[in-house]
């Protein structure tokens, strides 16, 4: 079996690697510090053509495989890019702008992806509800057609890039008998009446990626923007998932590798007892954990976006062992990587506590660990 990349593809993760470091990772402390959203660096990136790398030529994207663009996020991150950075990235990327590529008609690719990909517009995707998490069939959003118009009501909830995003590829049900088959996609624009947001969220990590709760009321919109077939909202959903096990986990790797250089050059540095504490056997096998981490999940991540290169249906048992493995064995790395730092660790001025934090997301967004480990059993006992 040949686990290679192409020459092209580690030229290229080079490439974003050090632009991450000289653009990118400057912008990372003080924006989370603030809690802001850093425009400048994402002006960089669609400047760079990291919005749009496995789109077509023809609206701007570069064409790129999905292996690539997992370099591209692990890269990314290991220069020092933070973890709201990333995630808005990804949500704007795979869950907003592919969904647009895959199911939109002409009209609506043309209209909506010249934009996206460049950054000039953010996209958000609204699925999760106050009371529609992991069971996400069981969203209660509406979307009545009345006439050549669709009008939605309802809540959207933990919507990543809501706060800023111009275009929100929704989820609303169109029949409630036939229950999450009777669920359809929708794309509304910031400023349409009856749309926008009704709290804007603070979080523990990730924090320069804005989050909010989505509103729509009334919210009336043209005919034309029902995204796909109708009732077909739930298999559009589903299909995110292979960017989600692939693309969106790429980051928590190279941020992982990023904290481990981190943390090995501070056990180096740092002394205790007449000697550098990397010398001591406990701090070593810490460092050979972290290591043993990235590589195992390097190559779970990877198996799930070469299978989608190759044109394969998502196997969700390999995708749910990915998710699983990059949340809650990355927690735990992270965990030693905060502890091989002591007391420093806990500083918010030392970048490894704020990538603890950003890390627990791991185990929640996107399907919680737990949801991971029942897909696993059921699939087990199948």
């Amino acid at each position: 079996m040949d686990f290679a990349f192409t020459d092209e593809q580690l030229a290229f993760r080079d490439q974003v690697l050090k632009f991450s470091q000289k653009e990118i990772a400057p912008y990372a402390e003080e924006y989370e510090e603030k809690g802001e959203f850093c425009w400048d660096a994402w002006k960089k990136m669609g400047e760079f053509g990291l919005l749009g790398l496995h789109f077509p030529e023809e609206y701007g994207g570069a064409e790129s495989d999905v292996v690539t663009a997992c370099l591209a996020g692990e890269a990314l991150s290991e220069g020092g890019a933070d973890g709201g950075l990333t995630l808005s990235w990804g949500a704007h990327t795979y869950l907003a702008a592919d969904t647009i590529l895959k199911h939109g008609t002409k009209e609506q690719k043309d209209k909506y992806l010249p934009k996206m990909v460049t950054g000039e517009w953010i996209g958000c995707m609204g699925l999760t509800e106050p009371n529609a998490g992991s069971d996400a069939a069981s969203i209660t959003t509406s979307a009545v057609k009345k006439g050549d118009r669709w009008v939605l009501n309802g809540t959207k909830m933990f919507i990543t890039n809501g706060p800023i995003a111009e275009v929100c590829v929704v989820y609303a049900s169109t029949d409630k008998e036939k229950k999450h088959m009777g669920m359809s996609g929708f794309i509304v624009e910031k400023g349409t009446k009856g749309y926008g947001v009704s709290k804007t969220l603070k979080k523990m990590g990730v924090k320069t990626s804005t989050t909010a709760e989505l509103f729509f009321d009334d919210c009336e919109i043209p005919e034309e923007n029902l995204l796909g077939e109708l009732n077909n909202g739930f298999p559009m959903a589903l299909q995110t998932l292979e960017w989600d096990r692939s693309a969106l986990l790429a980051p928590f790797i190279g941020g992982m590798e990023f904290i481990l250089k981190e943390s090995s050059r501070y056990a180096k540095e740092r002394e205790q007892f007449g000697r550098p504490i990397a010398k001591f056997q406990a701090i070593q096998q810490k460092l050979a954990d972290i290591k043993c981490f990235i590589e195992a999940a390097r190559l779970l991540v990877y198996k799930v976006a070469w299978n989608k290169d190759q044109g394969l249906s998502l196997n969700h048992m390999e995708a749910a062992v990915a998710k699983l493995y990059v949340g809650d064995y990355g927690m735990a790395a992270m965990s030693d990587a905060l502890q091989i730092h002591g007391g420093y660790g806990y500083m918010h001025e030392y970048p490894v506590e704020r990538a603890f934090r950003d890390t627990k997301l791991a185990q929640i967004g996107g399907g919680t660990s737990e949801i991971q480990k029942l897909i696993i059993s059921r699939l087990l006992m199948s």
